[in-house]
C-alpha cells in the first residue's frame, strides 16, 4: 500500500507541478491573516529568497522563476487589495496580456529580496503594473518587469470603481511606459497584417 501510494506521489509530481499549486495555496492563507489594503494604487511588497529550486546551472536565479515569483506577488496584490474578490463577484477576470522584464544584476542562491508591486494605471482594456525586484542585502533593483493585465467580461474601471465605492481617477503613465503599450500595439497590429486579419475585417 505504502508503495503504491509512493509511486502514486511520484507520478504527480512528475507530471504536475504540483509545487505551483501548493504556493498558490500558501499565499491565501496568507492573505487571510494580512490586514486588507484599500488603496488599490498602494505598493505592495513581499519577501522572496532564492532557493536550491530556483537556479540556474550558474548557481544564480533562473530566469523563469523571476516571471514565476511575479506571478504570486500580482495574485498577493489582488487579494490583499480587493481586486481579486471584485473579479470573482462581478463574473470577470484577468489574464497576461504582455509582460517584459529587464535584468539589472543576478541574484545568487541564498540572497533575500523583495518584490514591490504596484498598479501604474488603466485604460480601457487592461491594468499596467510595475514589479521590481529589490535585494535586501543593498537595496539595489535587480530586476524590472512591466505586465499588462488584459481583463475579460469587464472593464479597469468598473473594476476599480466597485473596490473603491467610487470613480477612481488614472493616474498619468510614465513615458517609459507609454512607449512599451505603443510596442505592444505595434507588434499587434504588424501581427495581424502578417496573418491576413486586418483585411478579413475590412
Amino acid at each position: 500500500m505504502l508503495l503504491l501510494v509512493l509511486g502514486g506521489l511520484l507520478v504527480l509530481f512528475c507530471t504536475v507541478d504540483v509545487w505551483y499549486f501548493l504556493r498558490g495555496v500558501q499565499v491565501v492563507i496568507q492573505t487571510l491573516f494580512q490586514p486588507r489594503v484599500g488603496d488599490v494604487l498602494a505598493e505592495q511588497r513581499v519577501d522572496g529568497m532564492v532557493l536550491p529550486h530556483d537556479v540556474d546551472y550558474k548557481g544564480h536565479m533562473n530566469n523563469s522563476r523571476y516571471l514565476r515569483e511575479c506571478d504570486f506577488a500580482r495574485f498577493h496584490h489582488y487579494m490583499r487589495n480587493g481586486l481579486f474578490v471584485a473579479l470573482c463577484r462581478m463574473g470577470a477576470k484577468m489574464v497576461v496580456g504582455a509582460s517584459t522584464i529587464r535584468y539589472r544584476r543576478s541574484l545568487a542562491f541564498g540572497e533575500s529580496f523583495q518584490i514591490h508591486t504596484k498598479v501604474l494605471g488603466w485604460d480601457d482594456k487592461a491594468f499596467y503594473l510595475e514589479q521590481r525586484f529589490v535585494s535586501k542585502k543593498d537595496g539595489f533593483v535587480s530586476a524590472v518587469l512591466l505586465c499588462r493585465q488584459n481583463v475579460v467580461h469587464s472593464n479597469p474601471e468598473e473594476i476599480v470603481q466597485f473596490v473603491c465605492k467610487k470613480k477612481v481617477e488614472c493616474p498619468p503613465l510614465g513615458e517609459d511606459v507609454k512607449h512599451w503599450i505603443e510596442f505592444i500595439s505595434a507588434n499587434s497590429r504588424a501581427l495581424r497584417a502578417e496573418s491576413g486579419l486586418e483585411q478579413k475585417e475590412k
